[in-house]
C-alpha cells in the first residue's frame, strides 16, 4: 500500500514528504488511517540530533485516526473504532501494568523503532524505515502494535484530542497523578507552550490557589492567564525563583513543574519550592544533560521527581480528558492555533520554535 510520510533522513536537516510503502499489520498489530496529528517538541529533538535515533525515520507520535485493518491476534480494537497512539505501550501483563505504573511498562525495555517482532512496516526503494516511538503519527496510514493505540468515543473531533496523546496528557497528567495536587495549593508552571499550558488548565481545574506561570516570551505569559494562570513571571527581565518565593509569601510554591528541559529551568523550578515541597520535571532535556543539586534541598524534605506521558494510567486518563473535553470542562479547541497539511511539517515546525503557536495541528485529507 502506497501512503505519504514525513521522513527524516539526516539531523539538522528537514524532513522529506513523499509517497512510501506500508506493509500488512501483522499478529497483534492495528492498521490505522490518520486524521490528524499535533506538532511537538519530542520530534523536534530527534531532528536537531537532542534525542538520538536510528534514521531515517517517520516522525510523529501525537496521533488520532480510525483502524482499517487488524492483525491476527488483536483484541482490544476493531475495524472502524477511532483511537488515540499512545507512545508509551502497556501491555497490562508486566509488573509495572499490574502494580499500577502502565507508563513504565516493561515492553519500554525493547527497541521501540520498529515493531515488537525486530521488523519495520515501512518501505522505501526497498528500503526499511523507522516508526517513532512505534506510533509514526506523520503519515496518512501506520502500523502500530495493539498496545499502542487507546480506544476513544467516536463522536469526538479527532483533529482535536489528537492532541491528548501527548502534549494534553503530559501536561495535565503530572498535576492529577504524580503530584495530586490538592485545593488551594501553590503551583509554579515553568515554560508555558503546549505542554505547560495543559499544566496551568489542570491545576486551575483542582482548585489550586495561586498558579505562578514562567516564561521568557510574553505571547505565552498572556496565554497563560488565559488558562487559568494567577501571576506570570516574565523570566527574561526577573529572576523567577526570587519572584516565586516573593509571591508564594512562604518561601516557595508547594508544587513546580518544569516543561522546558534545560539544566537551569530544572534547577530553578526545584529552588522555586519551599521546605517539603515537590518538583516535578516533564521536559525533555537534551541527551547528556546533568543537574548540579545541592543535596541540603533534599534533606529538606523537597521531592524531585519526573513524569512520563502523565504519570497514571494511559488506558483510562485519555479517555477521561477527552470525557472532560466533550462535557465543556476541559479546553483543547483554544490549545489549537494553527492547522496545516502534511506538505507543511517543516514550516509547523518553524512555527513552534518561533513561539508563535500554543499547539499546530498536521491535519490529513
Amino acid at each position: 500500500m502506497r501512503v505519504t510520510a514525513a521522513v527524516l533522513y539526516d539531523v539538522k536537516k528537514p524532513v522529506v514528504v513523499e509517497d512510501v510503502e506500508l506493509l500488512e499489520p501483522g499478529p497483534h498489530e492495528v492498521q490505522v488511517r490518520w486524521a490528524a496529528n499535533g506538532v511537538c517538541h519530542s520530534d523536534l529533538h530527534v531532528i536537531t540530533g537532542d534525542s538520538p535515533h536510528p534514521l531515517p525515520v517517520v516522525l510523529g507520535h501525537e496521533a488520532a485516526g480510525v483502524v482499517e485493518k487488524v492483525g491476527p491476534g488483536v483484541e482490544t480494537v476493531a475495524l472502524g473504532d477511532h483511537v488515540c497512539s499512545s507512545y508509551i505501550p502497556s501491555c497490562g501483563k508486566c509488573w509495572y501494568c499490574i502494580g499500577g505504573q502502565p507508563t513504565m511498562c516493561a515492553l519500554r525495555d525493547k527497541p521501540r523503532w520498529f515493531m515488537f517482532d525486530g521488523t519495520p512496516r515501512f518501505r522505501k526503494d526497498g528500503r526499511g524505515l523507522h516508526h517513532y516511538l512505534q506510533v509514526a503519527g506523520y503519515a496518512t496510514h501506520s502500523v502500530l502494535p495493539e498496545e499502542s493505540v487507546i480506544p476513544i468515543r467516536k463522536d469526538a473531533p479527532l483533529d482535536v484530542v489528537c492532541l491528548v496523546s501527548c502534549g494534553v496528557l503530559a501536561g495535565a497528567g503530572p498535576v492529577f497523578n504524580r503530584a495530586k495536587v490538592p485545593p488551594g495549593a501553590s503551583v509554579a508552571v515553568f515554560g508555558c507552550g503546549g505542554v505547560g499550558l495543559n499544566t496551568i488548565q489542570a491545576a486551575r481545574l483542582v482548585g489550586a490557589g495561586k498558579i505562578i506561570a514562567v516564561d521568557v516570551m510574553k505571547q505565552k505569559l498572556a496565554w497563560a492567564e488565559e488558562f487559568g494562570a494567577t501571576h506570570v513571571v516574565d523570566a527574561s527581565q526577573d529572576d523567577p525563583v526570587a519572584r516565586i518565593h516573593a509571591l508564594s509569601g512562604r518561601g516557595g510554591v508547594d508544587f513546580a513543574f518544569e516543561m522546558v528541559g534545560t539544566q537551569r529551568t530544572m534547577e530553578q523550578a526545584l529552588l522555586s519550592t519551599h521546605r517539603g515541597g515537590t518538583c516535578v520535571v516533564v521536559g525533555v532535556s537534551p541527551a547528556g544533560t546533568r543537574l548540579s543539586i545541592d543535596p541540603s534541598l533534599l534533606l529538606q524534605q523537597r521531592v524531585l521527581t519526573g513524569s512520563s506521558f502523565g504519570g497514571g494510567h494511559q488506558r483510562t486518563d485519555v479517555p477521561m480528558l477527552i470525557d472532560l473535553y466533550m462535557s465543556g470542562k476541559y479546553r483543547l479547541d483554544e490549545l489549537i492555533s494553527r492547522r496545516l497539511p502534511l506538505g507543511e511539517l517543516n514550516r509547523a515546525f518553524d512555527l513552534m520554535l518561533q513561539g508563535e503557536v500554543k499547539r499546530s495541528v498536521i491535519v490529513y485529507d
